[in-house]
């Protein structure tokens, strides 16, 4: 089974397929392609891919990766001719996220960047398949004012791996050093995309997440939360142009590994929260507040990479990235489910 194919749809695994990012990136990826998606819903939800479930090019699978997958135990799966076929790409994007739950998943979190990064790299060695890892802009660590604001992916990864966040941190380098073995071992096509602050539809609403929240406690007239001052600084990208990235990637050579995926531009904190003020006519205050423990400001991604190998840059207005933020969450807010 070789990753190039002549079939007329790729097959496409992708791992975390019914969270956030991983829905975006199924419903842009069922157009030309089969799709496997792999979850066992932890942090993620069935609403994210419950309109591709009648689609004839979309297959899911509840799964927990951290235990090996076998692709043949499927027979849904068997219009998509995998023993002939097999799979040609997969995208690696299951890790639980929960801030406000964080300390719940810790086990499954540390295990989901080991053991089940071995056995998507095992699934990938068999299937002679390109994999493509979503790995973080907090492995630069923490960028304070003594440092360089902006981060390169040739800059070292540092950062303290024995505190609370180290399963996650901590798990997603050694999950990046992972594939890179496997490449030089085994020869495989791997990418790394660090991706920085993400926001739109989709996301996690009530789990603590910054967008999130400001757009619910403008919608309930509650005050709006920023941890630091007036000058605190943010950058935010938007899903669809990170799922654009993504896939850009993993199309990408094979002498390509590493890039950073995310918005290059600072804008305060304030100015956002004003504009999701402006957008759902709220009369709600902002307030500061310090920042919280082990907070990392991970610093702004240096993108020239992405934009002079990949030719990307993201396209979406903040303004009209907040719209749409806020019309997921004003729609949506009453459904979910504690």
């Amino acid at each position: 089974m070789a990753g190039g194919s002549n079939f007329e749809r790729k097959n496409i695994l992708v791992t975390g397929g019914a969270g956030f990012i991983g829905s975006h990136l199924c419903d842009r990826l069922i157009k030309d392609a089969n799709v496997i998606c792999v979850d066992n819903f932890i942090t993620s939800s069935v609403a994210n891919i419950d309109h591709l479930l009648r689609e004839p090019h979309f297959e899911f699978i509840n799964h927990d990766i951290t235990q090996p997958l076998d692709l043949s135990r499927y027979h849904e799966l068997e219009r998509f001719k995998l023993p002939y076929q097999g799979v040609q790409e997969i995208y690696h994007l299951a890790c639980p996220i929960s801030k406000r739950h964080f300390d719940d998943y810790k086990i499954a979190t540390v295990l989901t960047n080991s053991i089940g990064v071995k056995h998507v790299l095992d699934l990938a060695v068999a299937n002679h398949a390109k994999v493509l890892y979503a790995s973080s802009g907090v492995l630069y660590g923490h960028r304070g004012e003594e440092t360089r604001r902006t981060v390169k992916e040739t800059d070292e990864c540092r950062l303290d791996h024995l505190t609370t966040r180290g399963a996650y941190d901590e798990g997603k380098r050694f999950s990046e050093a992972i594939l890179q073995t496997y490449a030089d071992v085994y020869g495989l096509d791997v990418k790394i995309a660090r991706i920085f602050r993400t926001y739109g539809p989709r996301m996690k609403i009530f789990d603590g997440n910054l967008i999130p929240d400001m757009v619910l406690n403008a919608l309930d007239g509650k005050d709006i939360l920023i941890s630091g001052d007036e000058e605190t600084m943010v950058s935010l990208a938007f899903v669809q142009d990170i799922v654009d990235g993504i896939i850009r990637l993993m199309q990408s050579p094979i002498e390509i590994t590493v890039v950073n995926l995310g918005s290059d531009q600072e804008v305060r904190l304030v100015n956002v929260a004003q504009k999701i003020l402006q957008i759902t006519g709220s009369d709600s205050r902002v307030r500061f507040e310090p920042h919280v423990h082990q907070y990392i400001d991970p610093g702004l991604p240096d993108t020239s990479r992405a934009k002079d190998l990949l030719g990307w840059i993201p396209l979406v207005r903040l303004d009209d990235g907040l719209k749409r933020m806020v019309d997921y969450a004003n729609s949506n807010k009453n459904l979910v489910t504690f």
